[in-house]
């Protein structure tokens, strides 16, 4: 399984002001926006850690999930982040790289705010080539801007971005675990894995 980002998250749709407020910066002083890049790279940081441990994507982009074979999970294919808001494209790729577009109307998404599920229409999805892949493309988050992103996990963002911060000159000292306050936030939406990730 190879999941690949094809979109990023646009330096607009980064709250850079929210996490200077957060910060403190530039109290009393004029705002000459010296900060914004250092401020913008520990928000992305922040944003892969907290998605790397949720499964959740904050901000909507695209992805393709490339499988060799399909997992089955009841009937169909969980994919790996969520909340999953639209499927573009699936497409089977034979072994000599030859692409067969999938009929839109013959899958569809089974939404869920842990496991969203890829399903066949009436029957089973289509077979995976010998020695070919099948390839997913999907977009997903919670929205385009940070207004869409919930409350904790704004706020667990900010936080583990506020420590990145901090510790900038630490060399690396800290400690490996994430903050209490941040694995507080973060607990309710970690998608549990069972039996060692076969179903994603």
């Amino acid at each position: 399984m190879m999941l690949t980002e094809l979109t990023t998250v646009l330096p607009d749709a980064l709250p850079v002001q929210g996490m200077k407020d957060h910060l403190r910066l530039g109290t009393g002083f004029a705002d000459d926006g010296l900060q914004d890049g250092l401020v913008a790279a520990h928000l992305r940081a922040a944003i892969a850690t907290i998605e790397g441990r949720t499964g959740k994507a904050l901000l909507t982009r695209r992805f393709v999930l490339r499988l060799t074979r399909w997992r089955n999970d009841k009937g169909g294919q969980a994919l790996p982040v969520a909340p999953v808001t639209a499927l573009v494209s699936v497409t089977l790729i034979d072994a000599f790289g030859g692409l067969s577009l999938v009929p839109a109307e013959s899958y569809v998404l089974e939404p869920d705010t842990a496991r969203p599920r890829l399903r066949g229409v009436g029957l089973a999805l289509p077979p995976v080539p010998a020695d070919g892949a099948v390839e997913i493309v999907f977009d997903a988050g919670f929205g385009a801007d940070w207004a869409a992103v919930p409350a904790d996990l704004a706020q667990a963002v900010f936080l583990l971005a506020a420590e990145f911060y901090e510790a900038r000159h630490s060399g690396g000292r800290g400690g490996p675990a994430l903050p209490m306050a941040v694995q507080a936030l973060i607990e309710r939406w970690r998608t549990v894995r069972v039996l060692g990730g076969g179903s994603a």
